[in-house]
């Protein structure tokens, strides 16, 4: 995790850094906004990061005297092939659609469909017997 919370701090300086480039060269305030609140979402990714990494074990790759073979091993399950993710994307999609629109009765749609989805997507192995 420690490289991850590097390289997450090191994007939060450049992003910063060119938000003030920005905003100093070309007078916009969007995006100069733009650039500084993606740095600060970047800086909280990194600080996440920072912080599991000083709370747990350094992993092989954190480690400079690892071996390829302690990072080896199986990683999780991981399914061969699911619908839920492209339902979960055609639900957002109508989300979407209804705060393009402004309309209440598809945004409300969207949410239901979205929950119903993710549901679907997070309990697609626990159906039974």
């Amino acid at each position: 995790m420690r490289i991850e919370g590097r390289l997450f701090i090191l994007l939060t300086v450049f992003l910063w850094s060119c938000a003030v480039v920005y905003a100093t060269w070309a007078r916009e305030w969007t995006g100069t906004t733009a650039l500084v609140l993606s740095g600060a979402l970047t800086g909280l990714c990194g600080t996440y990061f920072w912080f599991v990494a000083r709370r747990i074990n350094p992993r092989p790759e954190d480690r400079k005297d690892a071996d390829i073979s302690e990072g080896a091993g199986e990683l999780g399950f991981f399914s061969p092939g699911s619908y839920w993710p492209f339902a979960i994307g055609l639900a957002c999609f109508i989300g979407g659609l209804g705060l393009v629109f402004f309309s209440t009765w598809l945004i409300a749609l969207g949410v239901i469909a979205v929950l119903f989805t993710v549901g679907g997507l997070l309990f697609e192995y626990y159906t039974g017997q």
